[in-house]
């Protein structure tokens, strides 16, 4: 049966974190595993409203095919959202996806061929990596330091090929949490200025900080060789599935039939709704609530693994986002703790998902959005008692047999 597909799916990974939330099916089980949003913050009630809008002042236009583009006036929002933020994009410059992921797969058809060098963090987004595999490049993944990326290992790579992009989130990262400071973006942009290698700038988490304050964008440090990647499915809801991508003309031209090409156009009622709630409603005072309760429970977590997990046990300190990178010592495996931790009804991530060609078996990514304070606590807690036992479990088997 295996010879009837294509070789490009072979060697594409299975996502790991879709199929362990099949096991969230049991309510008893804590999960810190998926990227979710907290739904008891999803604005219902002001979706609900704007979608009566559209109903009522659409009617069944509202249900007909559209431009590829996307909504002008959705496209008109989000140019001004980076005009708050100092990004002059125009609403030319944007291009409406069936979120982000689409947005991978499109920069993916449009600039990777089979053999081609791209950059990638590590650890890494397993989405990107999922995305851009089946075009089968050569990967090469640059270690994640507490400030960004490795500025030695992205010289040695650069000089070494010529990569066709680097894909980067440097605003709270996901798996790692770990945010690129000022000075390393300013490193990075001079590494890559001058050259070919487009930066892919995805930034899902940027309006989800907490403390400090927020970086330049690399469309300013590097305007012109930066795509922008964004998402409402982090502060409005993300079973919309919108997302867009901003890029040059050149590259928005290709872009544009490489839509057309996978679905025509992303789904215009969905669309019109964002736009309706996003003309009703302060989208900035709702983010400031996500952020007030994101807050409290990342403060939950940290305080927690303060408490409970044991010594030896490293983790970074986000600003923001969704994630905590744990590293646990050398001697453990993660995947050992997946199956001691679902018997204690608590699950996570291993680590070594967000890796391309190392194995790296003891990390893992926790995710502190979609749970609150006190639940927060109990499964760190639990999590804790399963390193604990597994650490003995470890130190009894390297003990000498009589």
């Amino acid at each position: 049966m295996d010879t009837i597909f294509s070789d490009r799916i072979s060697n594409v990974p299975r996502s790991f974190i879709r199929e362990i939330l099949k096991v969230t099916s049991d309510r008893s089980i804590i999960s810190f595993a998926g990227g979710l949003p907290n739904r008891d913050l999803f604005p219902a009630a002001e979706i609900e409203k704007a979608t009566e809008k559209v109903f009522r002042d659409f009617g069944r236009d509202v249900f007909q095919y559209s431009n590829s583009e996307g909504l002008s006036g959705l496209r008109e929002a989000i140019s001004r959202r980076y005009h708050e933020k100092g990004l002059e994009i125009k609403p030319e410059d944007i291009l409406i996806t069936n979120g982000s992921q689409q947005g991978l797969d499109l920069l993916g058809k449009i600039f990777i061929n089979e053999g081609d060098d791209i950059i990638i963090e590590e650890p890494g987004y397993l989405g990107a990596i999922q995305a851009f595999s089946i075009f089968r490049p050569h990967f090469h993944q640059i270690t994640l330091n507490e400030d960004g990326i490795d500025i030695a290992k992205l010289k040695s790579v650069m000089a070494s090929c010529k990569p066709r992009l680097m894909y980067s989130v440097p605003n709270f990262q996901n798996p790692s949490g770990i945010s690129y400071s000022e000075a390393n973006r300013y490193d990075v942009a001079a590494v890559l200025k001058g050259t070919s290698t487009l930066l892919v700038e995805d930034d899902p988490y940027g309006d989800l900080r907490f403390s400090g304050d927020a970086c330049s964008s690399f469309k300013t440090l590097l305007p012109e060789n930066t795509i922008l990647l964004g998402s409402f499915s982090k502060t409005v809801v993300p079973g919309f599935r919108l997302g867009w991508i901003v890029a040059p003309p050149p590259v928005m031209d290709r872009l544009i039939i490489a839509k057309q090409a996978s679905d025509l156009h992303t789904g215009s009622f969905t669309q019109a709704i964002v736009y309706q709630y996003l003309q009703d409603n302060d989208i900035n005072e709702h983010i400031a609530s996500i952020r007030a309760a994101y807050g409290r429970q990342l403060q939950a977590m940290l305080d927690s693994i303060g408490r409970y997990f044991p010594e030896g046990v490293f983790h970074t300190h986000p600003r923001g986002g969704m994630f905590v990178w744990v590293t646990l010592p050398p001697e453990l495996s993660s995947r050992e703790l997946l199956d001691l931790a679902i018997k204690d009804k608590v699950i996570f991530v291993p680590g070594d998902q967000f890796f391309v060609d190392k194995e790296v078996n003891n990390t893992m990514r926790l995710n502190f959005s979609c749970t609150n304070e006190e639940t927060t606590r109990t499964g760190i807690e639990r999590l804790g008692k399963a390193i604990n036992r597994l650490m003995k479990e470890k130190s009894l088997a390297s003990l000498p047999s009589n």
